[in-house]
């Protein structure tokens, strides 16, 4: 992303964010205070067409402007550990987003239809997230 590491933390910092971003999400209900600080939440609906549903994320570690690790809920359909990584290359950012269904659901890991199907989300959620990076760091 030709934009700084601080430019995309500051798009994964504002929770109400992630109902742009976030391929499938339809609304940020709510966030905790502090976000995104280890064990703050925010409370989400995600889902395709009329059918949603309503669950939260947590943060389980955050090192500025470097690394974020989400727990990403979509139950019953699933929870997922989501690692982005922001590391500074050729003036600008390489963002890289890792997402592994776990607890219950790890062995949905192993559906190669699902493995597809999260890396073309994955890849628009990326493109979504660099516009508003591109947005934040013309305002700075």
């Amino acid at each position: 992303m030709p934009v700084s590491p601080e430019a995309v933390w500051a798009s994964l910092s504002d929770p109400r964010s992630y109902a742009y971003w976030v391929a499938g999400s339809k609304e940020v209900r709510d966030a905790d205070p502090g976000f995104p600080a280890p064990g703050t939440r925010f409370h989400h609906t995600i889902g395709v067409g009329p059918l949603t549903v309503r669950d939260h994320t947590e943060v389980l570690e955050a090192e500025p402007p470097a690394l974020l690790r989400l727990r990403a809920k979509g139950r019953p359909f699933g929870t997922a550990t989501v690692i982005l990584r922001m590391e500074p290359e050729d003036g600008g950012t390489n963002v890289e987003i890792v997402e592994h269904p776990d607890g219950i659901y790890s062995l949905m890991a192993l559906n190669p239809l699902l493995q597809l199907m999260t890396k073309m989300r994955n890849a628009e959620s990326l493109s979504r997230l660099e516009e508003l990076a591109l947005r934040r760091d013309e305002r700075a």
